[in-house]
């Protein structure tokens, strides 16, 4: 008997990261990942991101906290977690056991709370490393985001870096003026990787009464309406730095998942569309390896920035 062929490679390196494939769970759609253990097999998974951490537990905004839009979703739930006490003691057993690797996502008010959390998750094993959300308000220089300013954006991760010698996985805001001076200074402060983009600020209302859907008011917008403009950004980041970028937003099949990595990302994250079908991270890999054996492309890494624009786009010769 012949030996069996071997299909496509799809394991991806992240930096000091390597994945079995390019498919990750974005943080806020798959809780702590014990959420969805009943209905996928975890270990298929590149990896899972938990749900966004802080120092001290969270209760979150008012409801309602989510209104579904046309081609997408806006979320206010206000970063609601248990906190990282809680987190070490009650959730990191299981992820131990979830055979794959396992990022945690994390925020803070100020830059020490940042480095505090980042430390102690530092001396838990069982953590891949940390994916450090820095769309949040910044209560030292009256609340503006942190993610707004490459000046901020630098001081946090500087301090982020220092705390931890974990893989630092920097997620990126949309709502900024230049997404390639932001994507540098995080670089620049010692990120291993980039994320992007988290979700766009938005709002809905209903007409009968006049009044905002979400208790919140404005709430995050994610989902296929977004996917052009984190492609867009995707795009822009992957040719202006050095590390690897991570594409997320709106991807909802393989189709959308080999668009993001064509575009200069080295893996994906799926989000909102675990809504719709929680094993849709699954199929994505399923297709991606199908679309591999149809082009008879051999390893999925050589799409990674593959784009052809016509014409040299590198914006930052470096």
């Amino acid at each position: 008997m012949g030996s069996k062929k071997e299909g496509p490679k799809i394991s991806v390196e992240v930096g000091p990261l390597r994945l079995k494939n390019p498919v990750m769970a974005a943080s806020g759609t798959f809780g702590y990942g014990e959420e969805y253990s009943g209905i996928i097999s975890l270990k298929s998974l590149g990896a899972l991101i938990t749900k966004g951490l802080s120092l001290k537990p969270r209760k979150g905004n008012p409801p309602p906290r989510l209104a579904e839009t046309p081609a997408g979703m806006l979320n206010a739930i206000g970063l609601e977690n248990v906190g990282i006490t809680a987190f070490i003691g009650e959730k990191m057993p299981f992820l131990r056991k979830a055979g794959c690797p396992v990022l945690v996502n994390i925020f803070g008010a100020t830059e020490e709370e940042y480095a505090e959390i980042a430390q102690r998750l530092s001396e838990v094993e069982g953590i891949a490393g940390l994916e450090v959300n820095i769309s949040c308000p910044n209560l030292k220089s009256g609340g503006s985001l942190f993610a707004a300013d490459p000046k901020s954006v630098f001081q946090v991760v500087s301090k982020v870096r220092q705390a931890s010698p974990s893989f630092l996985m920097v997620k990126l805001s949309p709502n900024v003026g230049d997404i390639v001076q932001v994507a540098l200074a995080a670089e620049e402060a010692g990120a291993d990787a980039l994320s992007l983009i988290n979700t766009l600020i938005g709002m809905a209302i209903d007409i009968k009464t006049r009044t905002p859907i979400l208790g919140n008011i404005t709430g995050g917008l994610s989902g296929p309406a977004i996917k052009p403009v984190g492609l867009r950004m995707v795009w822009q980041t992957a040719q202006a730095v050095r590390i690897p970028v991570v594409g997320v937003g709106g991807i909802f099949c393989a189709e959308d998942a080999l668009e993001y990595m064509i575009a200069g990302a080295s893996a994906v994250q799926v989000g909102s569309a675990h809504f719709t079908d929680p094993r849709v991270g699954l199929k994505i890999i399923d297709g991606i390896r199908d679309y591999l054996n149809a082009q008879g492309i051999p390893d999925v890494s050589s799409l990674i920035g593959s784009l052809k624009a016509g014409q040299d786009t590198r914006k930052n010769e470096r």
